[in-house]
């Protein structure tokens, strides 16, 4: 009778689980995995009970001890991820679809508005002045959904706003900005790639975004993966996403010296 009454309470522990694993996927979007093992026997007794107990304990350690399946890794990327997002037709459109829409952000954010920028000369060093063929990657963090195009289009000059060439590239999640065909056609001619949630960071959106850098590009992303929570006070966690950016590129950053930072004497 205990034995029974004990399994009872089990499987609606379980169903309770279940259920708030289930609202919390819906809330944050996120995928609750169940890491502990289903029980090996069901007996009546105190030592029982407890052996289960302390088992369950030492999977766990040896689980959180084991490494991360989703640790680091070089992927190649082959260039036929990219065939897609590099159409002639594209590029046409977005030749002058890009200038328009940046130009008119630019004249929103300073003709309408008072806009203070802070050590812009350096981001316009980066993209005018680098080497040719050599990738430009910027992060910055995510305060409101207009930080692209209206802030970009901000920090740089209408005579670079033209060259749709040289503008970013920049990631949106697929259940944003491509959940029809009208929206995913115009971000696709605005230079966004489309990544999904839950796919990991080797996944097709991240893969083009390695092209664009290995063919010179310029990628802006936002590390946080989402939008700040209350209005910019504090900055989320960075996901992996930008260290494979950078990690999986063909040019890899490298640190030569601090005597900038700080010269000998």
């Amino acid at each position: 009778m205990a034995t029974s009454l004990w399994i009872d309470r089990k499987e609606v522990w379980k169903s309770k689980a279940r259920d708030f694993q289930l609202r919390l996927r819906n809330r944050f979007r996120v995928v609750v995995t169940d890491r502990r093992s289903r029980s090996i026997f069901v007996t009546d007794g105190y030592f029982s009970s407890t052996a289960q107990r302390w088992l369950h304990r030492f999977r766990d350690f040896r689980t959180q001890s084991l490494p991360s399946s989703n640790a680091f890794y070089r992927k190649r990327v082959i260039k036929d991820a990219n065939a897609e997002e590099d159409s002639p037709l594209l590029r046409m459109i977005q030749a002058v679809a890009v200038p328009v829409i940046g130009n008119a952000c630019h004249m929103f954010m300073k003709g309408l508005n008072r806009v203070h920028v802070y050590g812009v000369e350096h981001l316009h060093q980066a993209l005018l002045n680098r080497p040719k063929n050599v990738p430009l990657l910027t992060v910055s963090n995510h305060v409101a959904a207009v930080d692209d195009p209206f802030v970009l289009a901000a920090l740089l000059p209408p005579n670079v706003l033209l060259d749709a060439h040289s503008l970013r590239w920049t990631l949106c999640a697929s259940d944003r900005c491509f959940t029809n065909p009208v929206t995913s056609a115009f971000f696709r001619c605005v230079k966004v790639l489309p990544v999904s949630r839950g796919e990991g960071i080797y996944q097709k959106g991240m893969d083009m975004a390695i092209l664009k850098l290995n063919n010179g590009g310029w990628v802006h992303i936002f590390p946080e993966g989402s939008r700040s929570r209350d209005g910019g006070r504090t900055m989320g966690s960075a996901k992996k996403g930008v260290a494979r950016l950078v990690m999986d590129a063909d040019n890899i950053p490298t640190h030569i010296s601090s005597d900038n930072v700080l010269p000998t004497v």
